[in-house]
C-alpha cells in the first residue's frame, strides 16, 4: 500500500579527492548506472532507492521510501524475494532471485545481496526471454580451453570464446606484471577495430582500490559510457554513503569514464582472472556503442573467468613445481658437497656442485674469507669484492635479490652487460661472505598504449582534478639496466641453501668445539706427561751420568782403549739426554705457566736478550741493528725468550766473519714483499728478526718449528737440541699470534711473528 511521500535526501560520496586516482572512493559513488534500479531494505522497509525508479518503475523515489516490497512486487514475487533474503547466504554474495514485473513494468532480473545490516536488490531489464544455464552456454568453450597447451594459445582461445559469447567488438586478455603494469597478450576484434595486442599499460591505469574490487567481484560491466549516473535517494536517517562494492549497477569513477571515452569506447566489461588472492589479469571487453548483457550471459562469463583462473593457476603451479623439483635436486647435490667437503669454497665451486645449474644464471661467484671464485660470466674480482661490501650494508636478510642492480647500486651500471641482476646468499654472519648469481641486462623495447610517463593530466578547469591521457597510440620505450626477474622458486631455493649452509656450519662448529675440547684435554695431558717425564727422569739420568764420569775417572787407566771409548760415549749420550730433558721441561713449562700480560716496550726486551748474549756477540763480531719497536701488552719474560732464541740462532747459523742482524717491525709498505698468512689481520703489527746467515730451503719452512727437529748434524753449528723454534712458536701462539719464516738459501732468513690475536 502506498503511503504519503516521505522526506528524501540524496546520498553523496562525501568529499571526493580526484587529484589522485588512488584516493578516489570508487566503492561509494552515491549513484548507480541508469539502465537499472537499486533499492536497499532495512527490516523489510525501503530506505534507499535510485532515482532511476522514475524511468523504469514510473514513480517518484519519495513514494517508495519507507514502504515495504509490496509497493514494487506482487504477492508471489514478494514471497520469493523475502524467502531468499531470509534463507540464502547473501553476505558479499550476489544471487539471482527471479525475473518479475515491477508495478506493471518489466520484466526485470532481480539480484540480491546483503551488505552489513541492509539487503540490496538490483533490478535489471531482462528482455522477456528465458534464462539459460551458464554452464550450457560455455560447455564448448571449456572443451576448447582444455585442448590448449601453451599460455598464448590458452589466452587466444579465451578471448575468442568470450567474444563469441558476448558479442563485444573487442576482447583482450590482459596480464599483470609484478610491477603492476599490464600487457595485452591475446585479442579478438571486430572488423575495423584498432588492435591493442602487445601494448603495455602503466600500473596507474588500474589503481589499487580498483584492483581490490576486481579480486572481490569477478565481473564488472559498464553498459553505457555516455550515460548519466542515477543518484541514490534515502530517508534522512540513511543519508550516509552506501558501500556498493558488491553491486553490479555501481556507478563508475568519472576518471575511468573519461578514460574510456578517450579510447572511443561505448561500453565495457571486465572479467577477473585471479590466482589465489592476487589479480593475475583481466579479460577486458570493449564495444563501440552502449551494450547491456543479460544476467545469464554475465553469469556464464563469470563462470568462464573462474575456470580460466583455476586452469591458469594449475598450469603455472605445474610449471613451477617442475622447476622447483629441478632446483631441489640441485640443492641436494649442493648440500651433499657441503657435508662431504670441509672447505665451503671448494664444496660450492666444484663441478659436482653445479652452482650455475642450481639457479638459472650465466654467472656466479663465491666469496669466502679472502678468497673469491668466479664461475661463468661475472664482473671482475675487484667489482665483486666492492659489491659484497655494499651488500653487507643492506638490511639483514636471508637472501638479497634485485633485477635492477644499477638503480640500487650505481657502480654496477659499469658492468650491466654481466650483472644487472644479482641474487646473493650470505654464507656467514660476518656480512662479507656470499654466494652470488648474476644475470645480464636484457635490452627490451616495450610498446606502451600511450606515453606511460603521462598517465593522467590536470583538467582544463584548473581545479586540480585529474583527466586521463587522451592518446593511446603506440609509444615505444627501450628498457635498460634490468635483467630477467628472479622467480619465487629461485628465491625460495636460495633461502633453502642458506638454511642448509647454516645447518652445516652449526654442525661443524659443534664438532669443532668438541674436537677442540678433546684437543685441549689431550694437550693438557701431554704437557703434564712431558713435565712429569722430564722432571722425574732427571734424577736417574743424573745418577747414570755421574756414575759414568766416576767410572771413567777411576778406571780409565785400567781399561783398554775400547772400554774407555764406550764409557766416553755413555757420558756424552747421558749428557745429551739431560739437555733434551731440559728442553722438554722448558717447553712444557711454557705451555703450563700463567702469562703475566702488561704493557711493555719491546726494545727493552731486545736489550735484555742482547745482554744475555753479550759474550757470544763479542766472539762472533756480529752487529745487531734495532729499529724502533712498539709497546705491546705481553708477558715480558716469555717474549724476551723469543728474541733470545731468534738472535742466538742468527749468531749460530752463519759462516760470515761479521754477521749482520736486524730487529724491527714490518712497515705497511713492505708487507707485499713477504708472504703474510691470511689469518693475520691487516692492521696487526708484524715483528721480525733478520739475519744474513746460511738460510733455509723452502721445503723446511715448517719442519724447523717441530720439536727436536734439526736440519744439520749434531756437531755442526754448535749443536743444540732443536727445541728453540718450537718454544718460540708456543710463546707466540699463547699470545694469540703466529710465527713464520721467509728465507733464501745461502743468503739469510727473516723470522716474522705477531703477538696480537
Amino acid at each position: 500500500m502506498t503511503g504519503d511521500a516521505r522526506p528524501v535526501v540524496q546520498i553523496g560520496a562525501g568529499t571526493v579527492d580526484l587529484t589522485t586516482c588512488d584516493r578516489e572512493p570508487i566503492h561509494i559513488p552515491g549513484a548507480v548506472q541508469p539502465h537499472g534500479v537499486l533499492v536497499t531494505l532495512e527490516r523489510g522497509r525501503l530506505v534507499v532507492v535510485s532515482d532511476s525508479v522514475r524511468e523504469h518503475f514510473g514513480t517518484d523515489p519519495a513514494q517508495l521510501l519507507g514502504q515495504g516490497l509490496d509497493v514494487l512486487l506482487d504477492e508471489d514475487a514478494r514471497q520469493v524475494v523475502e524467502t531468499a533474503l531470509t534463507q540464502e547466504s547473501l553476505e558479499h554474495n550476489p544471487l539471482f532471485v527471479l525475473s518479475a514485473t515491477v508495478r506493471g513494468h518489466g520484466p526485470f532480473d532481480v539480484i540480491a545481496h546483503r551488505r552489513g545490516g541492509l539487503h540490496v536488490l538490483e533490478f535489471e531489464p531482462g528482455g522477456g526471454r528465458a534464462l539459460v544455464d551458464p554452464v550450457a552456454l560455455i560447455r564448448g568453450s571449456l572443451g576448447a580451453l582444455n585442448a590448449t597447451r601453451t599460455l598464448p594459445e590458452f589466452a587466444g582461445v579465451l578471448a575468442r570464446e568470450v567474444r563469441h559469447l558476448t558479442g563485444f567488438d573487442r576482447v583482450m586478455v590482459y596480464q599483470f606484471a609484478p610491477d603492476g603494469t599490464g600487457s595485452v597478450i591475446a585479442e579478438e576484434l571486430a572488423v575495423g577495430m584498432e588492435a591493442f595486442l602487445g601494448l603495455r599499460y602503466p600500473a596507474s591505469d588500474i589503481p589499487q582500490q580498483a584492483r581490490a574490487l576486481y579480486v572481490r567481484n569477478m565481473i564488472r560491466i559498464i553498459s553505457d559510457v555516455q550515460s548519466t549516473p542515477s543518484p541514490l535517494c534515502a530517508l534522512p536517517e540513511h543519508a550516509q554513503p552506501l558501500d556498493l562494492s558488491d553491486a553490479g549497477l555501481r556507478a563508475v569513477s568519472p576518471i575511468h569514464i573519461q578514460y574510456l571515452r578517450n579510447m572511443g569506447v561505448g561500453a565495457s566489461m571486465s572479467i577477473s582472472i585471479v590466482r589465489g588472492q592476487e589479480l593475475w589479469g583481466l579479460i577486458a571487453c570493449h564495444h563501440n556503442t552502449a551494450r547491456v548483457l543479460p544476467y545469464d550471459v554475465r553469469g556464464a562469463c563469470e563462470f568462464l573467468g573462474q575456470v580460466a583462473s583455476v586452469q591458469l593457476s594449475a598450469r603455472q603451479e605445474r610449471d613451477e613445481q617442475a622447476y622447483e623439483l629441478r632446483l631441489r635436486s640441485a640443492e641436494s647435490g649442493l648440500i651433499q658437497q657441503l657435508t662431504q667437503q670441509p672447505d665451503p669454497l671448494e664444496a660450492l665451486s666444484s663441478p659436482d656442485a653445479n652452482l650455475l645449474g642450481f639457479i638459472d644464471a650465466p654467472g656466479a661467484a663465491i666469496r669466502y674469507g679472502r678468497e673469491l671464485v668466479q664461475l661463468g660470466v661475472t664482473p671482475s674480482v675487484p667489482q665483486i669484492a666492492e659489491l659484497c661490501e655494499w651488500l653487507a650494508t643492506q638490511p639483514e636478510a636471508q637472501v638479497l635479490h634485485t633485477d635492477t642492480l644499477g638503480r640500487e647500486y650505481p657502480p654496477a651500471l659499469a658492468y650491466a652487460d654481466r650483472a644487472s641482476g644479482v641474487l646473493a646468499v650470505p654464507l656467514t654472519g660476518s656480512g662479507h661472505d656470499y654466494v652470488l648469481w648474476f644475470r645480464p641486462e636484457e635490452l627490451r623495447t616495450v610498446v606502451w598504449g600511450g606515453d606511460p610517463n603521462k598517465p593522467a593530466q590536470q583538467g582544463d578547469s584548473g581545479t586540480g582534478r585529474l583527466s586521463p591521457r587522451q592518446s593511446f597510440a603506440a609509444w615505444q620505450e627501450t628498457v635498460r639496466g634490468r635483467s630477467a626477474p628472479w622467480q619465487r622458486a629461485e628465491v625460495q631455493a636460495a633461502q633453502a641453501l642458506r638454511r642448509a649452509i647454516t645447518s652445516v656450519t652449526l654442525r661443524r662448529a659443534e664438532e669443532t668445539h668438541e674436537l677442540n675440547m678433546e684437543l685441549q684435554r689431550s694437550n693438557a695431558e701431554l704437557d703434564a706427561f712431558a713435565y712429569i717425564a722430564s722432571h722425574d727422569l732427571k734424577e736417574p739420568l743424573r745418577g747414570l751420568h755421574n756414575y759414568s764420569v766416576f767410572l771413567l775417572e777411576t778406571y780409565e787407566q785400567q781399561l783398554d782403549e775400547e772400554g774407555v771409548a764406550k764409557l766416553r760415549t755413555l757420558v756424552r749420550l747421558s749428557q745429551r739426554m739431560d739437555d733434551l730433558l731440559d728442553s722438554l721441561l722448558l717447553y712444557s713449562r711454557v705451555g703450563r705457566v700463567d702469562l703475566n700480560f702488561q704493557a711493555t716496550p719491546l726494545d727493552t726486551l731486545v736489550r735484555e736478550a742482547l745482554d744475555t748474549l753479550d759474550t757470544r756477540l763479542c766472539e762472533t763480531g756480529a752487529t745487531v741493528t734495532v729499529h724502533d719497536l712498539p709497546t705491546l701488552k705481553v708477558d715480558r719474560v716469555r717474549v724476551a725468550e723469543i728474541y733470545q732464541n731468534l738472535i742466538a740462532n742468527a749468531l749460530k747459523y752463519t759462516v760470515r766473519e761479521h754477521p749482520q742482524i736486524e730487529v724491527g717491525v714490518l712497515a705497511a709498505v713492505d708487507r707485499a714483499a713477504y708472504r703474510v698468512p691470511p689469518e693475520v689481520r691487516p692492521d696487526a703489527r708484524i715483528l721480525y728478526v733478520k739475519d744474513d746467515g746460511i738460510g733455509i730451503r723452502e721445503q723446511h719452512f715448517e719442519n724447523i718449528f717441530r720439536i727436536f727437529k734439526r736440519l744439520h748434524a749434531r756437531e755442526q753449528f754448535g749443536g743444540g737440541t732443536g727445541a728453540g723454534l718450537t718454544i718460540v712458536r708456543k710463546i707466540t701462539e699463547r699470545h694469540g699470534g703466529q710465527v713464520w719464516v721467509q728465507s733464501e738459501y745461502g743468503r739469510g732468513s727473516t723470522f716474522l711473528f705477531t703477538l696480537e690475536a
